[in-house]
């Protein structure tokens, strides 16, 4: 079995892994709560949703089934850097699975906030304020090292620009007049994605 062919299983199984724990935890809450529509999020959202998701999924696939297709955006890695993204993507599993146990039914697949939403400040979201995020960009990160890839790379880089300028501000602007001083507070004491020192 060649190099190339093990760090694509290695991508295929920490992606499906990965997205297997997400869509169980999501199931889960959609069984027990509300279930926001993404449409009223607004079109804006529904656009910038459609431009960040699709270009990656595509690229994950097609480098997974048809590694011929992400040829042109290949990029020679000294193999110990791909080993690193395979480390990190395996540590990036526990950490899905810590995320998502936390935060229990309160998960939406929106910024918008459910009517029961409790704020959740134990596990991981002691330290973090959206670990869920913080987990998946690293896990992004992971991917593109595992692949070699600088196109999944650039889509990564976009992703952290995003989340951190545009969802997390809007997301946190709903949880304020929600939680009010409370999540003000929750705010002064932890990081936005990673924990603060």
């Amino acid at each position: 079995m060649g190099e190339e062919l093990i760090f694509r299983l290695i991508f295929i199984s920490v992606f499906a892994l990965g997205l297997s724990i997400s869509a169980y935890y999501r199931r889960l809450a959609r069984k027990s709560g509300e279930v926001i529509s993404r449409r009223q999020e607004g079109t804006l959202a529904l656009i910038l949703r459609a431009a960040m998701t699709l270009p990656l999924l595509l690229a994950i696939l097609l480098y997974a089934f048809l590694p011929g297709w992400m040829a042109w955006s290949a990029i020679s890695l000294p193999v110990w850097v791909r080993w690193l993204g395979v480390g990190l993507g395996v540590a990036c599993l526990p950490l899905i699975w810590w995320v998502f146990s936390s935060i229990g039914s309160n998960i939406s697949e929106t910024v918008l906030t459910k009517r029961e939403h409790k704020l959740v400040m134990e596990g991981p979201y002691r330290w973090v304020r959206h670990p869920l995020y913080g987990v998946a960009l690293l896990e992004i990160l992971a991917l593109s090292l595992i692949a070699g890839n600088w196109f999944m790379a650039i889509l990564w880089l976009i992703g952290v620009l995003v989340f951190r300028f545009i969802v997390i501000p809007i997301e946190e602007a709903k949880l304020i007049a929600v939680f009010d001083g409370e999540y003000e507070q929750y705010r002064a004491r932890t990081g936005a994605l990673a924990p603060r020192f």
